[in-house]
């Protein structure tokens, strides 16, 4: 369509108007316009314009002299805005709304309360308090950490009498290495303490070098999109969703009383009867992995429901870490930001801060399981920017995939027609994902890649039949694209998952035997599953007490024909863990650091380090620990209060550490999310 004229600006001006300069209401709503459009020279003759509504066009960015020394309120939903900075040509505006800008997160959030001091109202949202930390506690720390960089590492490289090549050099140098170096707040604002610390950087060598500060440079290529949104509500603070209970730590482990619960047990347990051994171990050894409570967080009630202690947690997973072209970010070596499934909720939590970045909600759904990936899409101009992705899956089959950064759920896979126990992607290729399924079967998908108006096509590339219904599944470290190990009702199998077979549905290629209460034996549950390393397989079986380390290359007989073949596992050792028989309590690693991590019955949390044993795992002869390994430390439930009452029977369900141990995210079954930080 044609630019904007003076004619349509009169005719959409509310109410309609004869002069320019008398309008103070405008809607420019649903006209399609572009950038171009919007003529910086007519604009500058809106000088009483209060309001102004562009929602539902296609504008990528604000030119930066529009004019609009009394602007107000501004609508620009539904564009594809990429950045907020031109906004502060706007000193006045109290009221902002830009939801539905796919490129916009939670980072220009923050560019615009600092930006913006007048500004109350951001997406509908009261941010007055926050936008005054901002600018003020956020100010503060930051200044205070580039100036004590600026004097530990740069104040003696600058002689006294000095050239302005030497001025320029030690400028380049200081604004690269303080952005590198100066960290505050949470991961998913990575990118707007690198802008402030830049600009702070900036002042504070004009004021002390009298360095020109450059306060109009374009802004950076975004490199860290770890920001999390409500697809549902985007923005949503932390304390719409979640409860922040009180906490009471005391010595003795919590008692439980047990009582009925939906799970395959036989009968009641008894108590966990800790050794003697246990208990020398973890005081011999607790300094070294000690961990606190940090925060204990309700935020997947069913309807927001403060009085909801019923709702059933399954699945975290830490965001993986972006990368910036061909390097990591320097700045975080590892995620914070965790996500959470359970009820009909999908969480994503900041671990540092509590802080429920944002929740996804299905009314209908039970989640059961969450991966994440990451996808290099094509955003605008044929630029690639890579993005995290979050699959989740459930009671009702289907797959939903979620663009994080962008709050929008862009698409659905339906993969089966009964629930998905679990699913996770491939780490060698990125589009492909497997479902493990009620339905005894573990299907392979590849979920292509959106174009930039999220469309996508989505394809089965293979069905692996399964006994009985499969509950973990891991790939092989050493061959993710020809392996697949499987913890079912019926026991542990692998696949040959090579996509160059031909064969589309396969049956499994063997079935691992464990030792049983007389002989070894094929036929147990096995609900816990996962790799320490590149060989040692961890498994969580039926059998009371025991959880076993077994290697896969030992084990697995890959020149050996025929499928269904039966195999023992080459047993490396054997942790004692609780002797419940209640199922479904399932264990996870951590490979950088070598542990392991099963919760139990009792709100406890089995901590298992192994890097003194690896090694002796890893040689030809694969010397086996003769002694069941005690726990290096048990975690346990603190004493909770909830309305003046501790909860009763609180079951982990999953613990997940981020990949450098520096969190441990806790899932129950009480609906209560426990994040522990080690010391």
């Amino acid at each position: 369509m044609s630019k904007i004229t003076t004619e349509l600006l009169l005719e959409r001006a509310v109410p309609r108007s004869t002069r320019l300069r008398k309008i103070e209401t405008l809607n420019l709503s649903k006209l399609q316009l572009k950038t171009g459009d919007l003529d910086p020279r007519l604009f500058s003759r809106l000088r009483h314009l209060q309001k102004l509504d562009l929602s539902d066009n296609l504008l990528d960015k604000f030119p930066s002299s529009l004019t609009l020394p009394d602007l107000r309120v501004l609508n620009c939903n539904n564009n594809k805005l990429e950045d907020v900075t031109a906004l502060k040509q706007f000193p006045l505006l109290e009221e902002l709304t830009y939801e539905n800008n796919v490129y916009l997160t939670l980072n220009d959030d923050y560019k615009v309360m600092f930006l913006l001091q007048n500004l109350r109202l951001l997406n509908g949202k009261d941010i007055t308090k926050l936008a005054n930390h901002v600018r003020r506690v956020n100010s503060r720390k930051l200044t205070s950490k580039v100036t004590a960089h600026w004097e530990k590492f740069f104040h003696d490289q600058l002689p006294e009498k000095h050239t302005a090549e030497q001025v320029k050099s030690i400028k380049k140098k200081f604004l690269k290495s303080v952005q590198t170096n100066v960290v505050y707040g949470p991961s998913s604002l990575s990118e707007f303490t690198r802008w402030r610390v830049k600009m702070i950087a900036e002042e504070f060598l004009a004021c002390s070098l009298g360095l020109e500060s450059n306060s109009d440079t374009e802004p950076e290529e975004k490199t860290e999109e770890n920001e999390e949104e409500s697809t549902e509500s985007p923005r949503e603070a932390a304390e719409d969703v979640a409860q922040l209970l009180s906490v009471h730590i005391y010595d003795p482990l919590v008692t439980v009383t047990p009582s009925k619960r939906k799970r395959n047990h036989s009968k009641s347990s008894p108590g966990n009867k800790r050794s003697k051994t246990q208990a020398n171990t973890e005081e011999e050894t607790a300094e070294d992995v000690s961990a606190e409570p940090l925060h204990f967080l309700q935020c997947h009630s069913k309807g927001n429901s403060r009085e909801d202690f019923k709702t059933q947690l399954w699945s975290c997973v830490f965001e993986p870490v972006l990368d910036s072209g061909a390097r990591k970010d320097p700045i975080v070596s590892s995620s914070r930001t965790v996500a959470t499934c359970g009820g009909e909720s999908v969480c994503l939590i900041d671990c540092e801060t509590g802080t429920v970045l944002k929740k996804y909600k299905v009314a209908t759904e039970e989640f059961f399981s969450i991966a994440w990936t990451t996808l290099t899409m094509v955003i605008s101009d044929s630029r690639k920017k890579a993005h995290n992705i979050l699959a989740a899956a459930g009671r009702r089959g289907i797959v939903k995939l979620i663009h994080v950064a962008a709050d929008f759920c862009y698409g659905e896979i339906k993969a089966h027609k009964k629930p998905i126990a679990t699913v996770c992607f491939s780490p060698t290729q990125e589009t492909h994902l497997f479902t493990a399924s009620y339905d005894k079967r573990i299907a392979l998908w590849d979920i292509g890649i959106p174009d930039c108006d999220y469309n996508f096509k989505a394809s089965q590339l293979l069905v692996l039949e399964t006994a009985s219904i499969p509950l973990r599944i891991a790939l092989v470290p050493t061959c993710p694209e020809q392996y697949l190990l499987a913890g079912c009702e019926g026991g542990c199998f692998a696949w040959n998952i090579q996509l160059d077979k031909g064969q589309k549905s396969r049956p499994f290629e063997a079935i691992f035997q464990f030792p049983g209460e007389e002989s070894m034996t094929t036929s147990h549950r096995v609900d816990g599953l996962a790799f320490l390393n590149d060989d040692v397989v961890v498994s969580k079986s039926s059998k009371p007490g025991c959880i076993y380390l077994w290697s896969w290359s030992k084990s697995f007989d890959a020149k050996g024909k025929g499928c269904q073949r039966t195999m023992s596992a080459v047993i490396l050792a054997e942790l004692e863990w609780s002797t419940t028989d209640m199922s479904y309590l399932t264990l996870s690693t951590c490979p950088a650091k070598e542990y392991v991590f099963c919760g139990d019955e009792k709100g406890s949390v089995w901590m298992y380090s192994l890097s003194s044993y690896t090694t002796a795992w890893g040689s030809p002869k694969g010397k086996r620990s003769e002694r069941r390994i005690s726990p290096t430390q048990i975690l346990q439930w603190p004493e909770l209060q909830v309305n003046g009452e501790q909860p009763a029977e609180i079951l982990v369900n999953n613990v997940v550490a981020d990949p450098a141990f520096t969190y441990l995210v806790v899932l129950t079954s009480v609906n209560i999310t426990a994040i522990w930080k080690k010391s």
